[in-house]
């Protein structure tokens, strides 16, 4: 299944368009991409060609879904991924040359400066769990879809989405993975799909397909139905032009059996922790660095 994920990143690598964008860095971009995975037999797309921190992957999906958007709880947890568009911002207004370390201790060392400079708008948790109709009434996607799921499986209306048009100025970054869709099979499976506006192939594709992963196992327990297939669809997928040596490093690289994740069952969506997350037979191949375009 992973061998699906290396042949897209061949495939930018060989006929990807180059070109300038938002960020300046450079990419190399297709338009339109899908892969697929079977999550029915318990393996997980947690790659193996190097080494995913899975756990962060599971705690800012479980970030999500409290509703947050401020990163002092993920800081509290050592999860980082988050810290540089609200320190590029700090930076730019206060003109401080401050260090992302300093930066993320001031944020977990004093509510009020979080409270001011660690909130990133309205993103994900805010839209997924709490988004704002034009009568002021806050509507909880997730909530809705699992008494859906529930109670009418054979709806055509399991979604959820993050694109709030009225609201998308106000975020630190737009929502990339926008859609999440839902198809429960007649013998009791929960498909799912993920609509991916823009995708970070080598560093943003595998933290978003082990989050997906992670959701759709939990929603599956919630509504006592057995995982199915993962479905993941990208708009602009790319490669930044400084991640191209680290693509062809992995590419190189022969995948390795997926690992399994277990899950204890929480009583809702809202109780899962990361302890209750395990990663049976994951063996994978060293960790890739390379930086993060803001």
């Amino acid at each position: 299944m992973e061998q699906q994920y290396l042949d897209l990143l061949q495939r930018v690598l060989d006929q990807g368009d180059e070109r300038v964008d938002r960020t300046g860095v450079g990419t190399r971009s297709l338009f339109g991409a899908m892969l697929r995975f079977d999550l029915s037999g318990g393996q997980v797309p947690v790659l193996t060609t190097k080494r995913v921190y899975w756990k962060l992957a599971v705690k800012e999906m479980l970030w999500f879904l409290t509703g947050g958007t401020n990163i002092r709880p993920l800081l509290e947890q050592n999860v980082r991924i988050w810290s540089d568009w609200p320190l590029a911002t700090y930076r730019r207004e206060t003109g401080e040359d401050i260090s992302q370390r300093d930066f993320e201790d001031r944020i977990v060392a004093d509510a009020d400066f979080a409270t001011k400079w660690g909130d990133l708008g309205p993103v994900y948790g805010k839209q997924w769990r709490r988004w704002s109709g034009p009568d002021g009434q806050e509507h909880d996607q997730i909530a809705t879809l699992i008494d859906t799921l529930r109670t009418n499986p054979a709806s055509r209306r399991m979604l959820f989405h993050a694109w709030n048009v009225a609201e998308v100025g106000n975020m630190a970054l737009p929502p990339c993975h926008m859609v999440y869709q839902y198809h429960v099979t007649s013998d009791g499976r929960l498909n799912g799909l993920l609509y991916q506006r823009s995708c970070d192939l080598l560093l943003g594709l595998p933290f978003n397909l082990t989050g997906a992963a992670a959701l759709q196992l939990m929603l599956a327990q919630q509504a006592g139905l057995q995982p199915g297939e993962l479905v993941w669809t990208g708009g602009d997928v790319h490669l930044y032009l400084n991640h191209l040596e680290q693509a062809r490093t992995q590419i190189a690289r022969a995948p390795r059996d997926l690992p399994r994740m277990v899950l204890r069952k929480a009583d809702s969506i809202d109780a899962y922790r990361i302890e209750d997350f395990e990663l049976e037979g994951y063996d994978p191949h060293p960790p890739i660095t390379a930086e993060v375009a803001v």
